[in-house]
């Protein structure tokens, strides 16, 4: 499918004039429509993964099991979507983005329908596994498209959208997930799943243009996937950054995973003002993503996240001293509010170091990056119940988790990206 970006290198671009940014000859009108685009597809796994949290009780209910097997549903899809990640990357910068992307939505429309009528907790399980599979090609196709196509500064401007899309979507997906359950049954949310991936898959047929030329499919270094994950893991930068990231998610989704309980249960809120909750939260991620893209831009990333990592740690203890001295619903939600917003901070940041240095192999970065995020996230954030069995899940339970977190992603970050070792971002 021929668009302005791939015109500019001609009909054959082996022997066309090189350009440093293919990206920089889109028109403003086509730019938007792909953030629009490319924004959709990263939701789509957000979405799956976190639209049902407002149900976690009533699923703990109708299946009569405890919370910690709910959690585990949870566990299944950011496992699926671990794996999916895996395969579709390598895959995408081998046969280019277009067909993995198509193949594997598809994959995601049937599984949330198996979902929506499953007739027990482990067919439910089974289905979120394969749903989070499915959801896997929209964010790590939207990466490697953006670095397909600009680079430098203007990465960090178009990654930052996609970050913005990508913290914000697990928090706002429980707030539409509980108006939801207003008007339906935790079944229906199956079926908006499944019809919000029918669309998308629709408009990556309809709209999406191939930006992996054949020709660079073919260049020598990154012909095969050994080559390509050869070339990130040997990356110190890459390793440090897919070490924070990791940790990041899993201080994010352990809250996620807790707060349903936490917050319906314990502060006795309704799906409705759990909703407003992470409506509040999500301000939080979207002014943390938004700044630091600036930021990134003029100071770089590496120090922007020397200060997001100790805001992560400071918020997160915070939290567990206002629980402990009996501070209450609000001890909790206003340093929970700067733990969001340094989650928001931190985000784009390592999208930018890890794709800016693997241009040529974007599609097995972005894939090795969004797979590190999710399944390290898989593994730690059931330890919040585990942590609480038969006490209940509490603040402090779940600040524990994420101040841990915390304190890998600043290790990580001193001991292996090193940032005065890192240079400035090219114009």
């Amino acid at each position: 499918m021929p668009t302005g970006a791939i015109r500019t290198l001609g009909a054959n671009p082996a022997t066309a004039p090189i350009m440093l940014h293919p990206g920089d000859a889109i028109s403003t009108g086509r730019r938007v429509l792909y953030i629009l685009l490319l924004g959709a597809l990263t939701a789509l796994g957000p979405f799956t993964i976190d639209l049902y949290l407002p149900a976690f009780p009533q699923l703990e209910a109708d299946f009569s099991t405890s919370a910690a097997m709910i959690q585990l549903t949870l566990t299944g899809t950011m496992i699926g979507f671990a794996i999916g990640q895996l395969i579709v990357g390598p895959l995408s910068d081998k046969v280019g983005r277009r067909v993995p992307l198509i193949v594997v939505t598809a994959l995601h429309v049937l599984a949330s329908i198996a979902a929506a009528v499953a007739p027990d907790l482990i067919l439910l399980g089974a289905a979120r596994v394969v749903m989070g599979i499915g959801a896997a090609a929209g964010g790590v196709v939207a990466m490697a498209i953006v670095r397909d196509l600009f680079g430098g500064r203007r990465l960090v401007v178009m990654l930052s959208r996609l970050s913005l899309v990508s913290g914000v979507a697990p928090v706002v997906a429980p707030i539409i997930g509980s108006g939801l359950l207003t008007i339906m049954p935790w079944r229906g949310i199956f079926v908006v799943l499944a019809g919000y991936g029918a669309v998308m898959l629709l408009a990556a047929i309809l709209l999406l243009p191939e930006t992996l030329p054949k020709a660079r499919r073919q260049e020598r270094g990154s012909s095969t996937v050994l080559q390509r994950y050869r070339s990130v893991f040997s990356d110190r930068v890459f390793v440090g950054v897919l070490i924070i990231g990791g940790m990041t998610f899993s201080g994010l989704f352990s809250y996620l995973s807790a707060s349903p309980f936490l917050f319906q249960q314990t502060h006795g809120l309704n799906p409705q003002a759990y909703g407003l909750l992470f409506a509040a939260n999500s301000l939080g991620v979207v002014g943390g993503v938004q700044v630091s893209a600036r930021l990134a831009a003029r100071f770089g990333p590496q120090w922007v996240m020397a200060f997001s990592t100790a805001l992560l740690l400071i918020s997160g203890a915070t939290i567990i001293v206002c629980d402990q001295v009996g501070a209450g619903f609000w001890g909790t939600v206003i340093p929970l509010w700067l733990f969001m917003t340094a989650c928001g901070f931190t985000f784009p940041c390592v999208q930018v170091l890890a794709l800016d240095r693997h241009g040529k192999a974007a599609g097995t970065a972005a894939s090795v990056l969004g797979a590190s995020n999710n399944g390290v996230a898989a593994i730690i954030s059931p330890a919040v119940g585990l942590i609480s069995a038969g006490s209940g899940i509490t603040a402090t339970t779940m600040a524990i988790v994420m101040v841990g977190c915390a304190v890998v992603a600043i290790l990580s970050l001193w001991l292996i990206v090193r940032p005065r070792t890192v240079a400035m971002l090219a114009p």
